[in-house]
C-alpha cells in the first residue's frame, strides 16, 4: 500500500517492519498519519503471510504526541468536527488493539500523549533505557481522554493517576513497573533486543497467538468464574483446529512443526 507518513517493509519470514516517518516533527500524530495507521492495521490483519508487526519511529523519537498543526485544526473546529477527530484517534487506536498479529514496539527518544496511546494497543513493548514519556495534556488545559481508555486497560487506575494528572515525565523503569514494557536495554541494544522478542513469537503456532491475543482482549475486566465456560469453549475449538494437531504431533514426535520458525 502507498503511503506519506509511513512505511511498510515486509521480511521473508512474514516480518511486517512499520516505520513512523515524521521524523522532522519527531513522528507527531496529525490527520494523514492517522488516517494512514488505520488503513495499515486493516492491511496487515488481512495479510495472511505476516506473522508478526514491528512498529518503530524513524529518527530522533517514537512519536511525540500530536502534531501542533493537527491540534490548531482541531481547536478551529466546531464541537462536531472536535469529535469527528478525536473518533479518527480512537479507531486508529482501536484497529491496532485488535489487529490479529503481535505487535512489538521498539520505542526510543520522546513518547508524548498519543505516542504513549499507540504503545498502549502494542502487544510487547522493548524500550531504549533514557526513552521519556509523558502525558502533558492538562499543562494546556486538556485531558488524555481519547487514549485514556487504551491507557487505563493496559496501566490500570493506580498508575495512570501518577501520570493523568501533573504531566510530568516519567521514565521506562515507570512503565516497566506497570508492566507496559517488558524490557529496557541501551538504545545500541534495541534492534537486538526487538529481535529476540520476534524470534520468539516466530516459534509459536500464528493462529495460536492470534486466538491467545483475541482471547486476552475478551478477558480484559471478566470474572474469571464467569468467564470459565467461554475459555473453555475457545481452547476446544483449538484442539479441533489442523494447526493444533501439527504441533501436538510434532510435539510428541519430536519434530519440528511446519509453522515454527528457529531462526
Amino acid at each position: 500500500m502507498s503511503t506519506e507518513t509511513i512505511d511498510l517493509t515486509i521480511d521473508a519470514r512474514g516480518v511486517a517492519f512499520v516505520t513512523l516517518q515524521r521524523p522532522e516533527k519527531h513522528n507527531a500524530l496529525n490527520a494523514l498519519m492517522i488516517k494512514e495507521l488505520t488503513q495499515m492495521a486493516q492491511h496487515l490483519g488481512q495479510a495472511q503471510t505476516v506473522r508478526v508487526v514491528v512498529l518503530a519511529g524513524a529518527g530522533k523519537s517514537f512519536c511525540a504526541g500530536g502534531d501542533l498543526g493537527w491540534m490548531k485544526e482541531t481547536m478551529a473546529k466546531d464541537r462536531t468536527g472536535k469529535m469527528a477527530q478525536a473518533e479518527a484517534l480512537a479507531a486508529m487506536l482501536g484497529a491496532w488493539n485488535n489487529l490479529p498479529k503481535p505487535v512489538v514496539a521498539q520505542v526510543h527518544g520522546a513518547v508524548y500523549g498519543g505516542g504513549v496511546g499507540l504503545l498502549s494497543v502494542c502487544d510487547i513493548i522493548v524500550a531504549a533505557e533514557d526513552t521519556r514519556f509523558a502525558l502533558t495534556e492538562t499543562r494546556l488545559g486538556l485531558i488524555p481522554a481519547t487514549i485514556g481508555p487504551f491507557v487505563v486497560a493496559r496501566l490500570g487506575q493506580s498508575f495512570a493517576r501518577q501520570v493523568f494528572f501533573n504531566s510530568k515525565p516519567f521514565t521506562a523503569d515507570l512503565l516497566y513497573r506497570a508492566g507496559l514494557v517488558a524490557h529496557i536495554c541501551p538504545l545500541d541494544d534495541l534492534p537486538d533486543a526487538v529481535e529476540a522478542e520476534v524470534l520468539a513469537l516466530l516459534q509459536c503456532a500464528p493462529g495460536a497467538v492470534a486466538q491467545a491475543k483475541a482471547l486476552c482482549l475478551s478477558l480484559a475486566g471478566v470474572n474469571p468464574i464467569t468467564a470459565a465456560k467461554r475459555t473453555a469453549g475457545a481452547l476446544a475449538d483449538c484442539w479441533e483446529t489442523t494447526e493444533t494437531r501439527d504441533g501436538i504431533e510434532a510435539f510428541f514426535a519430536k519434530k519440528t512443526p511446519p509453522w515454527r520458525q528457529d531462526s
